[in-house]
C-alpha cells in the first residue's frame, strides 16, 4: 500500500509542480490572477519578463513586473505601489467590459485600468516589458508603457505627461521624493519634490550641457543599442553600447539616474551610465534641513554642533536646533562651517563687494535670515538663506556658511568640530569619566582607602565602557551597513582605500618589480595583505601640495567607474610620497602586444576592432559622461591596458589634475608623447577634448598598419610636417593603397567593411582643424555600425 502511494505521489509530482509555477501567455475575459498563488504569473514570449504578485512586505503585495533572469527579480513597474494589497483573498480580475481591476481583500477597488471595450480583449506581456490590454483587431486599448514608475525600458517614451518618480528607500517601493520629467521650459529633469520644498539639482546650467529648450516636443527614449535621446538633445550612450545586454534606465532611491546592463550569467546588474555633475551629496533632500552632506570617507549626513537629528531612522527629516532662537540681535552671533554650503533659498542676495561685517549685520536683524554663506572668492559676494537645506560640505567648496545661533552656544562650541554625525554625539562618557578619577586625585589627604575606592570605581568604569562600547557596535553595525547601502556606497567602502607608504612599501617588496614608466611615474608590481595582485604608481614631478587637495582630486578620479577603464583601488600620501593603487591587468599594455614580433602574440583584425571600440567607449565615458568631465591628455598604446580576454582598460585618464601645470587658459606646457600629439598643442591653443580624439586617431592607424607612431619616419620631402605618420597615412589612401597601409600580419583576415570603416572614422579623428573632428560618443556610435558616417562638418555634435 505504501508503495503504491509513493507511486502515485511521483507522477503527481510534475502536475503539482506545475500547478505551484502556472506561467499563463495571457489573461483571458473572466479569469483572475490570485495573491495565494504565487506561480501564477504572466510571462513574455521568450521569459524576459513575468508579472504577478509581488511581496512588498509583511503579508502585502503589489501587481508588479519584474526581469525574470535578474538576480532579485528586478522590479520595472508596478501598478498599486502606493496601495498594496492583503497577501489573501486579493486578486486581479479581467472583466468581460475590458476592464482590468485589482481588488483587495475585502473586494474593495485598489486599481483598475478605466477601460472598456465592446469585443473580446485579453492582457498580455509583451517582450519589451509592456503589459497590454488588445482588442480582437489587435489594437492596444491600455498600457503600461503609459504610467512609468522609477524604470524606463529600451523603446517605452518619457512624455511630457509621464515621469520617473523613484522609490522611498532601498526596501520601500512606495513612491519617492525624486523625479525625472519635463519641465515648462522643455528640458528633462532631476527634481527633489519633498513635502515642504520642490528643486531641480540637475541639470544645474543649461548652457554647459548644450541642452535646447526650444524643442516643445517634450519626448525621450533609451532604444535597444543602450542609446539615449531626448528633445531638449540630453543624449548619452551606455558604456557597453551595442547589441546585447538588456537594460533599464531607473531613477534610484538616493535621486541619481543610472542606466544598467544586466550580466545574465549572473543576474548581476552593472551601472552602464551615470549623469554628469551629480555627486551624492549634491543631490537635494537628502540629509533634510540644517543636515549637511560630506564625505567620512564615504558620502554621510551630520548635524551642526547645537543640533540634534529628528529621526535616528530618515536623514531626510533633517536635524532641529536643542535651543530656543531669539530675534534680539543682540543674542544671536553665528557658527562658521568651512568648506560648507547650503544650496538655494537664498533671501534678496546682497550686492557684490560687500563686507563679512555688513553680510552678518544684515542677517541678525532680518528674523527669517537662518544663515549665510559668504564666498571666498575676494569678491564680497554673501548670500543671505531663508532655509539651510541642501547642504554639503566638500574640501574644495570656496564657501564658509555662517549658522545663526544664540551667543551662549557659539562660545560652547568655541574651537571644536562644527559637525557631528548624530552618532558621534554620544562618544563623550570617557572623556567624563577621566575626568572625575583625575577629579578624585587632587586631594592628597584623602584616605587610603577611598584611593582604591577611586581605583576600583575607575576600573569597574573602564570595564562598563569597554562592554558598552562592544554593545553599541553590534546593536549598531547593522543599523549603519543599512545606511551605507541606502545611500547606494558600500561598492566604494570595499573598494576604495587610503593605504599607508608601509603597507605599499611591503606588497612591493621595496618597489622592486617595475613594470612601466611613464610621464607620470614608475608603476610596480604589488601583492597587498588580501592577496590581491596590484599596480602602484609611484608619482613624479610637481605634485599638488597638501594632503587634503591631493586627497580631493584623488577621490573624484576615485568615484570613476566604467568597464573600459582601469579601476583606482586606493592611493597613499605621506609627505613627499604620493602613489596611486590600481588594478592589475596581467596582458600588460597593448603596444607590447601589438608591435610584438612574437608570433604567439598577435592580435587578430576582431581583437584589434574590439580594442578601437572597447578605447572609444572609455575616453567618450571620460568626456560626456562621468561625474566631472576629463581629459586624458595621453592618449596612446601604452596607456591602453588589456585584461584576460584582451578587452581595453585605458589607464593615466585624470592626473594631469594632479600636477601643478594648468592656468585658466589651459596647459603650462605640453603633454602628451610625440607622434600622437594634436597640431593646437604646437600652437598653444586652448586643450579641450578634440586634442584626445587626435590622439585616439593615432592608435587607430597604428592598430590597422601595426607600425608605432612615435619614432615614425617619412623618407620623402612632404615628412617635415607635423605628424609624419598620419601624412603618411593620407597619401596612400589618397592613392587608393589600402592594401599596402594594411598590417601584413593579419594575412587579409579583414573583414573588408570594418576596415573601410576604420580607416575613415581615423581620418576624420586626425584632422587637423579639431572643430571637424567627431566627438568619442560619435565615433562609438560609428564603429559600432549603428549610424552611416556622414560629412565632417556633421561629425562634431
Amino acid at each position: 500500500m505504501e508503495a503504491l502511494r509513493l507511486l502515485f505521489l511521483f507522477l503527481l509530482g510534475p502536475t503539482v509542480a506545475l500547478a505551484l509555477t502556472h506561467k499563463l501567455p495571457s489573461l483571458k475575459p473572466g479569469l483572475s490572477l490570485s495573491v495565494e498563488k504565487e506561480g501564477q504569473l504572466l510571462v513574455s514570449p521568450e521569459g524576459s519578463f513575468s508579472s504577478g504578485f509581488y511581496r512588498v512586505g509583511t503579508n502585502v503585495y503589489c501587481y508588479a513586473i519584474w526581469f525574470t533572469n535578474s538576480a532579485e527579480k528586478t522590479v520595472v513597474w508596478m501598478a498599486n505601489r502606493d496601495r498594496p494589497v492583503n497577501g489573501k483573498g486579493s486578486r486581479l480580475t479581467l472583466h468581460r467590459n475590458g476592464n482590468l481591476v485589482l481588488t483587495d481583500a475585502d473586494g474593495s477597488i485598489v486599481w483598475s485600468t478605466d477601460t472598456f471595450s465592446d469585443g473580446e480583449v485579453e492582457v498580455q506581456l509583451l517582450e519589451t516589458g509592456n503589459l497590454v490590454l488588445i482588442n480582437q483587431a489587435k489594437e492596444v486599448i491600455w498600457e503600461s508603457f503609459d504610467f512609468p514608475t522609477d524604470t524606463l525600458l529600451p523603446t517605452q517614451p518619457l512624455t511630457r505627461n509621464t515621469s520617473l518618480v523613484s522609490m522611498r528607500s532601498r526596501d520601500t517601493f512606495s513612491s519617492g521624493f525624486y523625479r525625472f520629467q519635463f519641465d515648462d521650459n522643455n528640458l528633462l529633469n532631476l527634481v527633489y519634490d519633498g513635502p515642504v520644498v520642490s528643486s531641480v539639482y540637475w541639470p544645474l546650467t543649461v548652457f554647459f550641457s548644450r541642452r535646447t529648450p526650444y524643442n516643445s516636443t517634450k519626448i525621450a527614449a533609451l532604444n535597444n543599442m543602450g542609446r539615449f535621446r531626448s528633445s531638449d538633445n540630453l543624449k548619452f550612450n551606455a558604456s557597453d553600447y551595442g547589441v546585447g545586454p538588456k537594460r533599464r534606465l531607473t531613477l534610484d532611491y538616493d535621486g541619481i539616474l543610472r542606466l544598467y546592463s544586466l550580466d545574465e550569467l549572473t543576474g548581476i546588474w552593472e551601472i552602464a551610465w551615470l549623469p554628469s555633475g551629480v555627486d551624492a551629496c549634491l543631490v537635494h533632500g537628502l540629509c533634510g534641513e540644517y543636515g549637511v552632506c560630506r564625505y567620512n570617507p564615504l558620502p554621510s549626513c551630520a548635524c551642526p554642533d547645537g543640533f540634534d537629528r529628528n529621526d535616528p531612522s530618515d536623514w531626510t527629516k533633517g536635524c532641529s536646533p536643542s535651543f530656543n532662537m531669539s530675534c534680539a540681535p543682540a543674542e544671536l552671533g553665528f557658527m562658521e562651517l568651512l568648506h560648507t554650503d547650503y544650496f538655494g533659498y537664498d533671501l534678496n542676495s546682497y550686492n557684490i563687494g560687500i563686507s563679512l561685517e555688513a553680510c552678518k549685520n544684515a542677517c541678525l536683524n532680518d528674523c527669517t535670515c537662518k544663515g549665510f554663506g559668504y564666498a571666498l572668492d575676494g569678491q564680497g559676494q554673501c548670500y543671505p538663506k531663508r532655509y539651510l537645506l541642501n547642504g554639503y560640505h566638500m574640501p574644495d567648496t570656496a564657501m564658509i556658511m555662517h549658522i545663526k545661533v544664540p551667543k551662549g552656544i557659539m562660545a560652547s562650541q568655541a574651537g571644536g568640530e562644527k559637525l557631528r554625525t548624530y552618532d558621534q554625539l554620544n562618544c563623550s562618557t570617557p572623556e567624563i569619566v577621566l575626568r572625575n578619577i583625575n577629579a578624585g586625585a587632587e586631594n592628597p589627604n584623602k584616605n587610603w582607602y577611598m584611593k582604591y575606592l577611586i581605583s576600583f570605581a575607575g576600573s569597574v568604569a573602564v570595564i562598563e565602557i569597554v562592554f558598552i562600547g562592544l554593545g553599541w557596535w553590534f546593536v549598531f553595525r547593522k543599523r549603519i551597513r543599512e545606511e551605507l547601502v541606502n545611500m547606494g556606497y558600500i561598492v566604494l567602502a570595499m573598494g576604495f582605500k587610503h593605504f599607508t607608504f608601509g603597507e605599499l612599501k611591503r606588497a612591493t617588496r621595496n618597489f622592486r618589480e617595475e613594470i612601466g614608466r611613464g610621464g607620470f611615474g614608475t608603476v610596480y608590481k604589488g601583492v597587498l595583505d588580501d592577496k590581491r595582485i596590484v599596480a602602484v604608481k609611484r608619482l613624479e614631478g610637481i605634485i599638488l601640495q597638501g594632503d587634503s587637495e591631493f586627497w580631493a582630486e584623488v577621490s573624484i578620479i576615485g568615484k570613476i567607474n566604467h568597464r573600459n577603464l582601469v579601476k583606482m583601488w586606493g592611493f597613499c600620501a605621506e609627505n613627499d610620497d604620493k602613489l596611486l593603487v590600481y588594478e592589475y591587468l596581467e596582458n600588460g599594455s597593448l603596444d607590447k602586444i601589438l608591435f610584438s614580433a612574437d608570433s604567439a602574440m598577435r592580435l587578430g583584425w576582431e581583437q584589434r576592432y574590439n580594442i578601437a571600440i572597447g578605447t572609444a567607449k572609455g575616453l567618450s565615458y571620460l568626456h560626456e559622461e562621468c561625474l566631472e568631465w576629463v581629459l586624458h591628455c595621453d592618449v596612446k598604446p601604452q596607456n591602453i591596458l588589456l585584461d584576460d580576454h584582451l578587452e581595453p582598460k585605458v589607464t593615466d585618464f585624470g592626473l594631469s589634475k594632479l600636477f601643478k601645470d594648468t592656468n585658466d587658459m589651459g596647459f603650462s606646457r605640453v603633454r602628451g608623447t610625440r607622434g600622437y600629439l594634436a597640431p593646437e598643442w604646437m600652437i598653444n591653443l586652448r586643450i579641450n577634448a578634440k586634442a584626445d580624439v587626435y590622439s585616439y586617431g593615432v592608435v587607430l592607424l597604428e592598430l590597422l598598419t601595426g607600425k608605432r607612431a612615435s619614432g615614425f619616419n617619412l623618407a620623402t620631402a612632404e615628412g617635415s610636417g607635423h605628424n609624419q605618420m598620419v601624412q603618411w597615412f593620407r597619401l596612400k589612401i589618397q592613392e587608393q593603397e589600402l592594401e599596402e597601409v594594411i598590417d601584413p600580419r593579419l594575412e587579409k583576415r579583414c573583414h573588408k567593411k570594418e576596415v573601410q570603416r576604420m580607416v575613415r572614422v581615423a581620418l576624420l579623428c586626425v584632422e587637423d582643424d579639431r572643430d571637424t573632428r567627431p566627438a568619442m560618443s560619435k565615433v562609438v556610435e560609428l564603429l559600432v555600425g549603428e549610424e552611416e558616417l556622414v560629412p565632417n562638418e556633421e561629425m562634431t555634435d
